[in-house]
């Protein structure tokens, strides 16, 4: 069975989706009237700065992403889909639970809110590389103030995040535990923790005006890790999404679990794939 999997923020680079251009004009120009600036030429000649604020790199990667489904055409044939964070927007505009202009704004509204967040209190994230996810659970709940698993990427890698004195503090635990590293992240946010409140809030209302159909096939979601086909569900997953962690090494093993053979990335760089050989080897996963 195929599974299709769309990266999340970070998936960014100076000259994404210019190949994409000239087969998906039309995509790429209503993508800017929409935002009201001209998204696609940050994206073809933007410098990394440039694309790396937030407001512009989930609308880039979002829109590479879907548009890179788009020029697929009829090979795209996904039994089942995924995305890591920003990456299940992309997945429902592909397979057909919300439309691009619905999927683009909900993306904008997102990446606004998030921003603000990031704004309001200093905070970040890590990578704790080399230890157990319930030892790192646990230092995380012992550490004073605000620090929280956000993304359990690939066994022996789970992001934490949380205010920028407790993130320190629950690296430190770590590395004490026996983490081979405890990296800090070059964010200016504690993106999926409790301090990303006030984008979830905006992002509840947004959501809640926007209509979703049932999608063509089961979306796998970061926060329950498991198939979901209801859009009252998919909904109110999204909106947990901001404040709760990406289970993203718990959501390969599940959709493994229910016939996935092949894996394909579809959206810029490569991630997804070497973290998915990290999960399971045994798979094929490769760009699409």
């Amino acid at each position: 069975m195929r599974a299709y999997v769309f990266p999340g923020q970070g998936a960014q680079s100076p000259g994404m989706g210019r190949d994409l251009y000239n087969e998906n004009k039309d995509l790429f120009d209503q993508a800017n009237s929409i935002l009201g600036f001209e998204l696609s030429k940050i994206m073809f000649e933007g410098s990394m700065e440039d694309l790396t604020k937030t407001k512009v790199t989930q609308p880039a990667v979002f829109l590479h992403s879907v548009a890179k489904a788009i020029s697929l055409g009829l090979d795209f044939k996904p039994s089942m889909v995924a995305g890591h964070s920003l990456g299940e927007f992309s997945a429902l505009v592909a397979v057909g639970s919300l439309s691009f202009e619905d999927g683009i704004n909900l993306v904008y509204q997102r990446a606004l809110g998030m921003q603000k967040a990031c704004e309001e209190q200093s905070s970040t994230m890590a990578a704790i590389i080399g230890l157990e996810d319930a030892i790192v659970e646990n230092i995380c709940e012992k550490t004073e103030g605000i620090v929280v698993p956000a993304n359990y990427n690939t066994p022996g890698q789970l992001v934490i995040s949380g205010a920028t004195d407790s993130v320190g503090k629950a690296c430190e635990e770590c590395k004490e535990a026996g983490a081979k590293r405890a990296i800090m992240l070059p964010v200016n946010g504690a993106f999926h923790s409790p301090l990303m409140s006030s984008a979830e809030k905006q992002l509840g209302e947004a959501l809640d005006s926007i209509n979703f159909n049932v999608p063509r096939c089961p979306i796998y979601q970061n926060v329950v890790a498991q198939a979901v086909n209801d859009p009252d569900e998919i909904r109110a997953n999204l909106k947990a999404q901001l404040t709760g962690s990406v289970r993203w090494n718990q959501t390969i093993n599940v959709m493994i679990k229910d016939g996935a053979t092949v894996f394909y990335e579809v959206g810029p760089g490569r991630a997804l794939q070497g973290m998915i050989r990290k999960i399971a080897p045994e798979i094929k996963s490769t760009s699409a």
